[in-house]
């Protein structure tokens, strides 16, 4: 129990260590775009946003900038450097604080010309931190869609979809309240990492100037993954079809594959599953639905000691 308790701990973390934000900005920060369109801009202006949004900050240790706004969850860790505007807004719903921080990131963007550049940091979470309703759609009715939508267990880019068509900020209308050229480096949570779906790309314009990176993803964690399982014996089996669908069901598909597995073998996978609440819901989220549905068919067999 103890070995096959470390074996997953050593999986996870080896997942988590690959998509880690701050690591992840640096490590895009070297490519010879990237830095030579940093060093013509007259000013560097930088704009990150998401759950994310404070580790991807952190990747900026040795990046020269004039400006930057920081648009955080309430409760996700705090920044205290030069220079950095924070603005504290609600998530997983949007309430008058998103609507106040979409507000004052429109002001940011609009204050850059078009010698300037700035660099985007965005992450999932966002759709919800940064919320400007279009004209004559008040944030409660817009709430009230979304979570409609949400409860009949619609998919992350069916979500996102609406979300643009109610928004004067996501699908590029950010971006598009500046003349500066955007870096946007994205770490993605979405199927198929479209940088466009994470957070519904506020930043994602039609500018040939512009540069988009995803910096990292779920894939790359699945891949770490796997490397750790390599150097302690084992073959793991990267499952190529992201979780996707009800928790449930995906979770006892995944239990299943599991019992079907050869000695010596891990399956890993990975993804976002949606869950159809009843009427009356109990606790806990996606995650936990999946394992606890996995759990009752390994109940009882080798795979569950």
């Amino acid at each position: 129990m103890t070995s096959q308790r470390a074996l997953l701990s050593g999986l996870y973390q080896a997942a988590l260590d690959a998509v880690d934000p701050a690591r992840a900005v640096s490590r895009t920060l070297r490519d010879p775009r990237i830095r030579a369109l940093l060093r013509q801009g007259r000013r560097v202006g930088v704009f990150a946003v998401g759950k994310a949004a404070a580790g991807m900050f952190e990747g900026l240790r040795t990046t020269t900038l004039d400006r930057a706004l920081v648009v955080l969850p309430r409760g996700y860790g705090s920044l205290a450097r030069p220079g950095v505007e924070v603005c504290l807004a609600s998530h997983p719903e949007p309430d008058a604080s998103s609507v106040e921080a979409a507000r004052r990131a429109v002001e940011f963007f609009s204050e850059f010309g078009p010698a300037d550049v700035i660099l985007c940091l965005v992450s999932g979470g966002t759709s919800s931190l940064l919320c400007l309703p279009i004209r004559g759609l008040s944030l409660a009715n817009k709430r009230k869609k979304i979570r409609a939508l949400s409860r009949s267990g619609a998919s992350i880019a069916e979500l996102n979809s609406v979300r643009t068509s109610l928004s004067r900020v996501k699908g590029g209308g950010l971006g598009r309240a500046t003349d500066a050229a955007l870096i946007t480096l994205v770490l993605s949570d979405v199927p198929g990492d479209q940088p466009g779906l994470v957070g519904s790309g506020p930043t994602l314009r039609d500018d040939r100037r512009d540069l988009v990176h995803v910096v990292a993803s779920n894939r790359t964690g699945l891949e770490a993954a796997g490397d750790f399982a390599r150097r302690r014996g084992l073959v793991p089996q990267i499952r190529r079809e992201r979780l996707s669908g009800e928790a449930a069901e995906e979770g006892r598909r995944i239990a299943r594959s599991v019992l079907r597995l050869p000695p010596r073998r891990v399956l890993l996978a990975g993804g976002e599953t949606t869950v159809t609440l009843p009427s009356r819901a109990g606790r806990g989220g996606r995650t936990l639905e999946l394992a606890l549905s996995a759990a009752q068919v390994l109940e009882g067999t080798a795979a569950s000691l």
